[in-house]
């Protein structure tokens, strides 16, 4: 075989891993969205989901390094084989499993995930190192390394195809399809490289005969650990994103994505980009990372941006450690099989150790302060080895400049109780890093630094509250109950978004407040619920909240509560919020999934149905499908009334209702409500639907001031499970211009 032959088969390696890579991170999403019908759209859903697919990678990466081990025809035999019968599994589809109990959600969901797409996610997960492996077989193909930049590229490319491409223009079912043909190529590509690949087998038998000395366990570990860290700061950079800074929608791919494209600038042949940033690193985490423990919501959009540029810097900085530390090719499946357990073990910890152990995100501080115990110090000049200067007049200055960074953090601490994210607050944050940089080469103090920062920043506030107790954490999320003594109130978080308020004095406390007062489209209904349906009205509620909108309820209705997160419940039950105590202690609750929960019931329970189940600004698309909409139909009686809450700042979810009631044939108005800043009442959307029309006529006759309004123009596209995507409906200048 001509020289050109053998070393010239790179574009067909480079456009199998690309393949390979790019339906990994496609399929990922693709699952997620065929499951949120019964996931829902909690953070930790795409936590579990990213837990799911990191097992799968690693079990991919041991069954390509076992292969490895074996002649290459062999590997190409067995693989070919184990690529056909994964074929049987596919297009995908969702795994039948029976509902969740409630509190067993975090098995649950990865059993489901790795039920539906486990086989060839295994399969495909193992293209990465194998076909590197098969690459580097070739001596004259030069080093594999490479190859991996631009496996983590066509992961990029997956992952950003989905969101863009694949679920706007595609159904689900399409995409399953779609997703089936391009598994038939990458199966038709893996031939031709074992093709490409069999007329050397003298060569190649020469080549794996060839065996570098053994890998040190201590760099093993080390390898471990500069994989795990990244990881799971991807992870917690999400969690932390979402629950105390913003959020919006699809931000899990940023972080996904910032992760994905490290390698390719860590694992390049041109070292110099990944060494720039890596020097770079230590001013970003000194000053970005020292945000890490703020936990009361932000001004702007530059702290998620600062959060997220941490985590690319971090991201390359100990990739690019770990490409520089990697073993001879011949143990290049060794080196990928130790990366994929370290990230696993970073998705573990965040995904299932965190939500256990810890009552708020403490995962992200831990894995900043990892990441900058792990930093390479030989990315910052040492000026204690400048030419004429005493050991001791350097120790002299290093002390000097801890001293001014204490005097600087005093100063930073007293400008946070008085401002946000100003100018003030951001340059003491620059001069505090500079100090730090003169630190990096003695990684303790530059340690005790950052550890400072992050604890003047917001420490203070947030370690206050888990002393406090005022935090609760669950598989949905982090909760936070505040009670303001001045104004007599207490209120519940989600997040970063209020859901509900309940004041502490007198009689009082039965008043509905926030998004529930009696000028809101909730308010209206509720109130005016014995005028439609007669005194004995059935009510059902989907979402409990702080159960604000009990205290409408009259002696002879029914009330029923649908929650998902037993720990909501508990703040009725315990005495938290007594809105359910004092207005319906006999009120129904449902534990479990809404929509699910609904479905068992009889048809026509509900008179009037409420849905109220958004988590912080996420959108659960489950609970605003054709599908839903059908289901909700059915609780209702035939004069029924349905109501969504439909505020959100991000999302414009008008179109959305408007195009699934046009569809259902439902009539609908909407209820703006506007309320003066100077009350406990928020503003809020409601809409109003049902299949007569008189009853909704009659509901606008008995609103105060403002009318309701019919519903802004449908949306060209209906919402359907297999089908629904929220880009067209995004409030970008929202995005843009956010203020919390």
């Amino acid at each position: 075989m001509s020289e050109t032959r053998a070393g010239g088969n790179r574009p067909l390696f480079v456009a199998t891993i690309l393949t390979g890579s790019f339906l990994l991170f496609l399929v990922q999403p693709m699952v997620a969205r065929m499951a949120l019908p019964r996931l829902g759209g909690a953070p930790a859903v795409w936590n579990s989901a990213m837990l799911v697919y990191q097992a799968l990678l690693l079990a991919g990466y041991f069954y390509a390094h076992r292969l490895g081990k074996m002649a290459l025809a062999r590997q190409a035999r067995i693989h070919v084989v184990l690529l056909a019968l994964g074929a049987l599994t596919l297009p995908v589809a969702l795994a039948d499993l029976p509902a969740p109990s409630p509190g067993t959600e975090v098995l649950w969901v990865p059993a489901l995930l790795a039920l539906t797409i486990g086989p060839v996610f295994f399969l495909v997960s193992a293209q990465a190192p194998l076909m590197q492996r098969w690459y580097a077989t070739d001596p004259k193909a030069g080093e594999p390394w490479a190859l991996y930049a631009a496996s983590n590229l066509g992961s990029f490319g997956g992952l950003i195809a989905y969101p863009l491409l694949a679920e706007p223009l595609l159904s689900v079912h399409l995409q399953s399809i779609g997703w089936t043909v391009g598994y038939g190529l990458l199966v038709v590509l893996v031939l031709l490289c074992a093709r490409a690949r069999r007329a050397m087998a003298d060569t190649i038998a020469a080549v794996e005969a060839v065996t570098s000395p053994p890998v040190p366990a201590r760099r093993i570990v080390l390898w471990l650990l500069l994989a795990a860290v990244p990881s799971g700061l991807m992870l917690s950079t999400t969690t932390h994103l979402t629950t105390d800074l913003v959020a919006m929608p699809l931000l899990w791919v940023i972080p996904l994505g910032i992760y994905l494209l490290s390698f390719v600038t860590a694992f390049s042949d041109n070292r110099r980009p990944a060494r720039v940033l890596s020097a770079l690193t230590w001013p970003v985490i000194l000053v970005a990372g020292g945000f890490a423990m703020v936990s009361q919501g932000s001004v702007g959009l530059i702290p998620a941006i600062a959060s997220i540029a941490l985590l690319y810097f971090v991201c390359v900085s100990l990739h690019g450690r770990m490409y520089d530390l990697r073993p001879a090719s011949d143990r290049l499946t060794l080196f990928y099989l130790v990366m994929s357990a370290g990230g696993a073990l970073g998705g573990m910890f965040t995904a299932l150790v965190a939500p256990v152990v810890f009552d708020w995100a403490w995962e992200h501080p831990i894995l900043v302060f990892a990441a900058a115990a792990l930093l390479p110090l030989d990315a910052m000049p040492d000026w204690r080895r400048l030419k004429g200067l005493e050991p001791a007049m350097a120790r002299l200055a290093m002390l000097t400049i801890l001293v001014f960074a204490g005097f600087l953090l005093w100063l930073l601490y007293s400008v946070t109780l008085e401002s946000d994210f100003g100018w003030k607050r951001w340059g003491l944050s620059a001069a505090i890093a500079l100090c730090g940089l003169a630190l990096v080469q003695m990684r303790g103090p530059v340690l005790l630094v950052l550890v400072a920062t992050m604890i003047v920043q917001g420490g203070f506030q947030t370690l206050a509250d888990t002393r406090d107790g005022v935090r609760h954490r669950s598989y949905f999320g982090i909760y936070t109950v505040r009670t303001y003594e001045d104004r007599k109130v207490r209120t519940l978080a989600h997040g970063t978004t209020l859901h509900g308020e309940q004041l502490l004095d007198g009689p009082r406390r039965r008043q509905p407040l926030t998004y529930y007062g009696p000028g809101s489209g909730a308010g209206i209904a509720f109130a005016n619920a014995p005028v439609l349906f007669g005194d004995a009205a059935r009510i059902g509620v989907v979402g409990l909240g702080t159960g604000s909108l009990a205290c409408y309820k009259q002696p002879a209705m029914s009330l029923t509560y649908y929650e998902i997160d037993p720990t909501v419940l508990a703040y009725s039950r315990n005495g938290t919020f007594s809105f359910i105590s004092e207005c319906a202690p006999d009120a129904r609750m449902v534990i479990g999934d809404a929509r699910l929960e609904l479905a068992k019931a009889p048809k026509a329970s509900f008179d009037l149905l409420a849905i109220d189940a958004f988590s912080s600004d996420s959108i659960p698309l489950h609970l605003v499908t054709r599908e839903a909409f059908r289901v909700y139909m059915d609780a209702l009686s035939p004069r029924g009334v349905l109501l969504v809450h439909i505020s959100n700042r991000f999302i414009e979810l008008e179109p959305v209702i408007a195009a699934g009631a046009r569809a259902e044939g439902l009539h609908a108005l909407i209820r703006d409500d506007n309320p003066a800043q100077d009350t406990e009442l928020a503003p809020s959307s409601w809409v109003l639907l049902s299949r007569d029309a008189a009853q909704l006529k009659a509901l606008a006759g008995r609103v105060p001031a403002t009318p309701l309004r019919p519903l802004a123009a449908p949306a060209t596209r209906v919402w359907t499970d297999d089908h629904a995507s929220i880009l067209p409906h995004v409030k970008w200048s929202n995005l843009t211009g956010y203020a919390q």
